[in-house]
Order: structure tokens, then C-alpha cells, then sequence
């Protein structure tokens, strides 16, 4: 009598079940991503989690299109990708009614991503992420609405200035200063690597040093200045953030968790004015930023937070 093998009961690796409990979690995350985006004057939007997987190799980063991406062959002999990332999908859609659209546009969604990587601590194979945009704005005060949209979606979770920090800096900056993508690249993961080392591979792709002195243009610190203005106090230039997507233009930001432990960036974002080009259409001026539900949810339970309505 042959034997049964039976069934594991766990879920594929990477990706999270949701019982009740998690669901009422889960739920009161969604609720307030929503409330505030809405009450920032943003309107939802949607789409399939499946695009082709030539949409990312254009813009998004190698380490997305070469190492994380879940693709597939489908029937008709398409190769599919489950979308690693919200961005691409919003050009797309807005480069599909580019003519009929009237912006500027404050558009906001909560899709659900996938990446092949390793699964640790804030960081899964499946996640959901809120992602708020401004199109049609190519001024500096986009930046500053979008960074006060990021800052009122902590303050709505309960958290104080003091719980977290957003770390402001400049594309435009950083190539001024240094140029080369590989240094810009190199730079992202300055914080994240012994100081030896970082030095070591930045003599191998310049012939100078890393300067450490940097110091903000004036497009950062109008922001800074504007947003202060706003009561927003815990926004501070850092020459390090660079964030990682190759489609980045200008301001670039990412939000900090300051306690000790769990120490880490929480979410970013940033302006990228020159995504439609991959479609052939005129460029539409952008700045948006993505939230992720795991790191949000991290950050309550480490700051004692409320994770359900009251």
C-alpha cells in the first residue's frame, strides 16, 4: 500500500496568511493610509498585478529587473511579470489618456508588489504598498505637499517627530557633484557597509576620494525651509539618500524610524519627471512616494502604537 504524502500547511515563502487578528491589523492600516490621502485631496486608482515584464527593464533598477522580479511565460508566449513596483504601471495608465487628462492629477493607490528576495525583518516576497503621486506640478511646492502628505500619514498612526526622521536629497545634486551612476549607486549604500570597504570600492570606479562634505543647493533648502514653515521640524538634508531607481530626477526623500531598535528607512520616494518617455509620449512632471505595510506595521509594534481602531 503505497503511502499518502501529505500537504504542507505552510504558505509559500515569503508571503504572509491572514487570520482575523492579522486582517483587523491589516485593515486599519488600509483605513488610514486612505483617510489622510483623501483628505489631502487625493483620489484612488487601480490595476492588474500583471504587466509586461519589458515595462520594467526600461526604468526600474537592475537589481529589480535582474534578481527580484516573479516572470513568467504565459499561453500566447508574452512574458509576464507580476509588478515589483507601482510607478511603471502609473505612467503607463497616464501615458494611455495623456490627452484627456486634466492635471494637475493627485491620484493614490494600495496594490499589492512582489520581489524574489530574501525574506527578513521588514522585508517580504509579497507586500502591499500605498503609493500618492502629483502629476502636472514641476514646481518645488509638489515636493513640499508630497513630503507633508508622508508626514501626515505618520502623524495619523499616532507617531511624534521624534519617532522619525525624513531624510531629504537632490538627483540633480548628486550628478553635479559626482556624475557617475555607479557612484550615485555606490553612495546608496554608503550607511549600510564598513567604512573600509565603501572606500575601497569607491577608489576602484573614481579617481578620487569621497568627499564627505556636501552641502544642500538652494532647491533643498527651500523645501526644508517650506516645510518647516509647515510645522514640519524633522526634515533634514542627507547627502547619502540617493534611493535606488534608475528614473529618479530630482528630490529624493526617505523616511527613518529613529528608534534603537529598528533603526531603518520605513519608506521614500521622490520626483521623477521623465517616466513617459519609455511610451513616446510628452513628459508629465511627477513626484510621488510608496509606503510599504510591513515596515508601517514594524514601526507601531516597535513604538507601542495603536494597530486597530479604538
Amino acid at each position: 500500500m503505497s503511502k499518502i504524502s501529505k500537504l504542507s500547511t505552510e504558505c509559500y515563502k515569503g508571503v504572509r496568511d491572514f487570520y482575523p487578528e492579522d486582517m483587523a491589523i491589516q485593515n486599519y492600516i488600509f483605513d488610514t493610509w486612505k483617510k489622510t490621502s483623501e483628505d489631502f485631496g487625493f483620489v484612488e486608482y487601480g490595476a492588474s498585478i500583471l504587466e509586461p515584464a519589458e515595462l520594467y527593464r526600461e526604468k526600474s533598477g537592475e537589481e529589480i529587473v535582474n534578481e527580484q522580479m516573479f516572470t513568467f511565460v504565459d499561453r500566447g508566449e508574452r512574458e509576464v511579470a507580476l509588478r515589483p513596483e507601482m510607478t511603471p504601471t502609473l505612467a503607463r495608465m497616464i501615458a494611455a489618456r495623456r490627452k484627456s487628462l486634466k492635471f494637475p492629477l493627485r491620484w493614490f493607490s494600495i496594490p499589492n508588489l512582489f520581489r524574489y528576495e530574501r525574506p527578513q525583518r521588514g522585508r517580504k516576497r509579497e507586500h502591499w504598498q500605498l503609493n500618492c503621486d502629483i502629476m502636472g506640478i514641476a514646481g518645488g511646492e509638489a515636493d513640499v505637499e508630497i513630503i507633508s502628505l508622508a508626514h501626515a500619514v505618520m502623524k495619523s498612526f499616532g507617531a511624534k517627530d521624534e519617532d522619525f526622521q525624513i531624510c531629504i536629497n537632490d538627483r540633480v545634486l548628486l550628478n553635479e557633484k559626482f556624475g557617475s551612476q555607479d557612484l550615485i549607486k555606490l553612495l546608496d549604500r554608503k550607511e549600510k557597509m564598513p567604512a573600509p570597504e565603501f572606500e575601497q570600492k569607491w577608489l576602484e570606479i573614481s579617481d578620487k576620494e569621497f568627499d564627505p562634505n556636501i552641502t544642500p543647493n538652494e532647491t533643498i533648502s527651500t523645501i526644508l525651509k517650506e516645510l518647516e514653515e509647515r510645522g514640519i521640524k524633522n526634515a533634514v538634508f542627507t547627502p547619502t539618500i540617493t534611493r535606488g531607481f534608475d528614473y529618479y530626477t530630482g528630490v529624493v526623500f526617505e523616511v527613518f524610524d529613529t528608534h534603537p531598535d529598528n533603526r531603518r528607512a520605513l519608506f521614500g520616494g521622490g520626483r521623477y519627471d521623465n517616466l513617459l518617455e519609455i511610451f513616446g509620449v510628452e513628459p508629465v512632471p511627477t513626484v510621488g512616494f510608496g509606503m510599504g505595510d510591513i515596515t508601517i506595521r514594524d514601526f507601531l509594534e516597535t513604538h507601542n502604537l495603536p494597530t486597530s481602531k479604538k
